[in-house]
């Protein structure tokens, strides 16, 4: 610990920089399962959904996803604020991830086929704090709606 701490200012080694995967795949996840709670029911759809989507966004198999929500939705009880969530959203993604995010959200408030106005407040506040504009964020939601209409319609045309 001491020589890592002395290589570092004595400039010998560049600070590494741990990118810690976990704590901002826990964010995006506690994000996604707080929109799903907004309307006071966390229902079997909005759980597949944030399955669906943590697995495609980090690339994760079934039980690394069910791990994640579990870890998510322990940090969301722990937590009365999206402060330590949003900051490492901002922190460690882009402006298009950024939006992405504000689209996985926006999908699990559509989920359930209805949009509750707490699920849209709450999709706005956070678009806010991670610094989406009101265009990606209307972009964003106009996306999520047209690839939830095709997969009714994909899954409509199944049956």
């Amino acid at each position: 610990m001491i020589d890592r701490l002395l290589e570092l200012l004595s400039g010998r080694k560049a600070p590494a920089l741990e990118a810690n995967t976990d704590d901002l795949q826990l964010s995006v996840a506690a994000l996604l399962i707080e929109a799903a709670h907004m309307d006071s029911k966390f229902d079997d759809t909005e759980r597949a959904t944030i399955e669906r989507l943590l697995a495609k966004k980090f690339d994760l198999d079934h039980e690394a996803v069910q791990s994640l929500i579990m870890q998510a939705q322990k940090k969301v009880e722990d937590s009365a604020q999206y402060f330590p969530f949003t900051h490492q959203i901002t922190k460690r993604m882009g402006a298009e991830q950024r939006a992405e995010v504000i689209e996985m959200l926006w999908k699990v408030a559509y989920s359930d086929g209805i949009l509750d106005p707490y699920e849209d407040a709450l999709v706005r506040q956070i678009a806010g704090l991670i610094h989406v504009p009101d265009r990606e964020r209307g972009l964003a939601r106009r996306r999520a709606l047209e690839k939830l209409k095709a997969a009714v319609a994909i899954s409509g045309k199944a049956k």
